[in-house]
């Protein structure tokens, strides 16, 4: 770890230690036992930020609570990581996070009618209104990830034995969701371009009809899949679900905070989102918007009354347990939120940048693209069995040699050890962060003698 990123976090940690004497201390009274450990803190401090300054000292912090490493990767190093690069955390989001980390943090001010997205200081009310309108649906609430969304949803459409229509290459969560409701998954087969087709969808709906007798009772499909991030047509799949009268469910885990998502353009009764992969928020976070019309089903509240005491809840709703998101994981969301809201405006820019660096690893002789390219996403899966690979083959670390290659130039986050299909991704890297990784994995394939075409790469 650098020493300035190590001093940096080192400060924040003696500032939290400062902060602790405040909040052990009775209100705006402090003992002179206080006042000196809050003079050394500060001594320790300007000491450290004196370090930072000049590049100097020594790593005087190695672990959090003992156990727990520093966690320095952005800081160090380019990460393509797959599922990271648009989770990371907003400067503000950050700091929320230091602001609200007490466990029920946001319900300091939370009145009758004791519901999570009542709270207005906080301003939490607002906000799921400015999530509705985000992906232009009518309502919305936040959810622990996008796989709660899933759950339900499923949970209040599907009954036992119900099928429920999903991809080919559909998340695991979608899997479970409909599992845990009773369902039966029914898979849409890809076409030879690995998508799926709003006529392979039809054609899935009547087979679903013919072998149970009955329509599915809902579609559910990602825009991008996880697997290539290949684009599906959406929007012609949900015009197919509602020719059947199925609710059509839109799995935005990888479009829902980097891209413009407008749910009733598309076609969706439901939109599902997830925060720490796609909207720079904590994990675990999500959001799960519907229409006015499924509203009622969806956001049901609890209607049991207690036999013994008469209690009931009726405020609360029940695929939500009542309240979802607390303390700082939702208000790390919320301080994200002016920042992703703008990004979204600049996807085409990303996609560029994605396009570009992969223009630079098929400058390698032997590498291979295998989602759809030109790309559409800046989630990619690549075959590097014929150019790094062949490396792999003869060097005695195997495939951490590409590992060790990258993480000696600063950059981590790919599969470690793997040289043969693998994947990235490019989100938030600045033009100069790309270049230098085209530059970088055209060296180390020099550096062990494979082709490379530079004079292809514009």
């Amino acid at each position: 770890m650098d020493i300035r990123t190590q001093k940096t976090f080192e400060a924040l940690f003696a500032l939290e230690d400062i902060r602790e004497v405040f909040r052990q201390a009775l209100p705006n009274t402090t003992s002179p036992e206080d006042e000196q450990a809050i003079r050394e803190g500060v001594d320790k401090v300007r000491k450290i930020l004196d370090d930072i300054q000049s590049g100097t000292g020594n790593a005087e912090v190695r672990k959090i609570a003992g156990t727990i490493d520093i966690r320095s990767r952005e800081e160090n190093y380019i990460n393509i990581q797959p599922i990271q690069a648009a989770g990371r955390l907003t400067p503000e989001a950050r700091k929320a996070l230091l602001a609200y980390g007490d466990g029920y943090s946001t319900c300091d001010a939370c009145r009758k009618p004791f519901r999570l997205d009542k709270i207005s200081n906080p301003p939490i009310a607002p906000f799921h209104e400015e999530l509705a309108r985000f992906v232009n649906m009518d309502q919305a609430r936040v959810v622990p990830g996008a796989r709660r969304g899933f759950q339900a949803v499923a949970s209040t459409l599907v009954s036992k034995g119900d099928s429920v229509v999903v991809s080919a290459l559909a998340h695991y969560t979608e899997f479970l969701a409909v599992e845990e409701a009773g369902g039966v998954v029914k898979e849409i087969p890809l076409n030879e371009k690995n998508l799926v087709t709003p006529d392979a969808v039809a054609e899935k709906i009547e087979a679903v009809k013919q072998e149970t007798g009955k329509l599915p009772v809902l579609v559910m499909i990602d825009h991008f899949d996880y697997q290539y991030a290949n684009e599906h047509d959406v929007k012609g799949i949900a015009k197919v679900a509602h020719q059947y009268d199925i609710p059509f469910l839109y799995n935005g885990a990888y479009t829902v905070g980097v891209m413009p998502v407008d749910g009733k353009n598309i076609g969706a009764d439901f939109v599902v989102g997830s925060g720490h992969k796609s909207m720079a928020s904590p994990a675990p976070s999500g959001v799960l918007a519907t229409t006015d019309e499924w509203a009622p089903k969806i956001f049901r509240t609890t209607q049991m009354v207690g036999d013994i005491t008469k209690r009931k809840f009726g405020i609360k709703e029940v695929e939500m347990l009542g309240c979802t998101l607390m303390g700082s994981t939702l208000i790390g969301m919320m301080a994200s939120f002016p920042t992703v809201r703008e990004r979204v405006n600049h996807w085409d820019e990303e996609v560029k940048k994605s396009n570009y660096f992969l223009d630079g690893v098929l400058n390698i002789e032997g590498s291979k693209v295998l989602s759809e390219f030109p790309r559409k996403h800046t989630l990619s899966k690549v075959d590097t069995t014929k150019s790094f690979d062949t490396v792999a083959q003869r060097h005695k670390r195997k495939g951490f040699f590409l590992s060790d290659e990258l993480s000696g130039k600063g950059i981590i986050g790919e599969f470690a050890g793997a040289t043969r299909v693998w994947k990235l991704n490019t989100y938030g890297l600045s033009w100069e962060k790309i270049h230098y990784l085209v530059d970088t994995f055209q060296d180390i394939a020099d550096k062990h003698e494979l082709q490379v075409n530079r004079s292809q790469l514009l």
